[in-house]
């Protein structure tokens, strides 16, 4: 797979001091708790990026429940962790994926193509016993060059657009009883943006790993390598694990909503449906 590295790789690499682990382990439940057990063990040299703290903006009226954060203040942190647009970085949160994708993302967006993510984050690693530690790395001060993809990105006039227009396929990576209005536990409103099309998330892992790159093609097999896409989430975090998936099957034009359900029900006026 081209954005994932199994256990074993990061074992027999584990001391390259030239290489950078992240540690994103979170949870929506107890937002304190990602941050706790990575001061209580790690992989080693693994430095924490908090999905609230880093890898988001502060919510405001409009851009969703986890904006994007603000470009200064994640290449700040970037370069305190001694990370710059070249560097080699591993990521990887407790196991679910959708951490470690936010921040693959966001690093790919900001210039930086030289992210993978942990097959089976940090649980899988604690099983295989692997080595761990509790120490806080230091390290020296980098620059990091920011080059911004916009390709990456849609916009709300993105969307628009795309559901008027019939061209771009709109992905949901929602659980489908929120998919179809049946229940929202988070979001003001029910139900999906006109004319997208469920492809829920977790379907591209299998006990804590990802699906091989044959398994995520027979996900998305209704569709053509030209085929355009967007895709969305609640608030643009759990759509990140299938925008990888989609690019491991091998499609080249896929665009995130980073706002995604959240930010588009913040503007009364926009259509939302329900139902398959």
């Amino acid at each position: 797979m081209e954005y994932i590295v199994d256990l074993e790789w990061l074992k027999d690499n584990l001391y390259n001091k030239e290489m950078r682990i992240i540690d994103c382990r979170f949870s929506l439940s107890d937002p304190l708790a990602g941050e706790c057990a990575y001061k209580k063990e790690h992989i080693p040299g693994a430095v924490y990026f908090d999905l609230e703290k880093d890898l988001s903006a502060t919510p405001a009226e409009h851009g969703g429940r986890h904006p994007l954060p603000h470009t200064h203040s994640i290449k700040e942190k970037l370069e305190l962790s001694g990370i710059n647009e070249q560097s080699k970085i591993i990521v990887y949160d407790g196991g679910t994926g959708e951490n470690a994708s936010r921040f693959w993302w966001i690093l790919n967006y900001l210039g930086n193509e030289n992210v993978f993510i942990l097959n089976g984050g940090y649980d899988a690693w604690k099983q295989a016993n692997y080595p761990t530690d509790n120490i806080i790395p230091v390290f020296k001060r980098a620059t990091f060059n920011v080059s911004c993809k916009q390709s990456m990105l849609a916009t709300i006039s993105d969307v628009k657009k795309a559901i008027q227009q019939g061209d771009v396929i709109l992905i949901d990576s929602r659980a489908y009883n929120r998919f179809i209005g049946l229940e929202e536990p988070i979001d003001k409103k029910k139900g999906h943006i006109p004319s997208a099309i469920n492809k829920v998330w977790t379907d591209g892992f299998k006990d804590g790993f990802w699906k091989s790159v044959d398994e995520q093609k027979k996900r998305f097999s209704e569709w053509n390598k030209s085929d355009s896409f967007i895709v969305y989430c609640g608030s643009g975090v759990t759509a990140t694990p299938n925008i990888i998936a989609l690019l491991e099957a091998g499609f080249t034009n896929v665009r995130l909503y980073a706002g995604s359900f959240s930010d588009w029900v913040s503007y009364g006026e926009n259509p939302i449906e329900t139902g398959e």
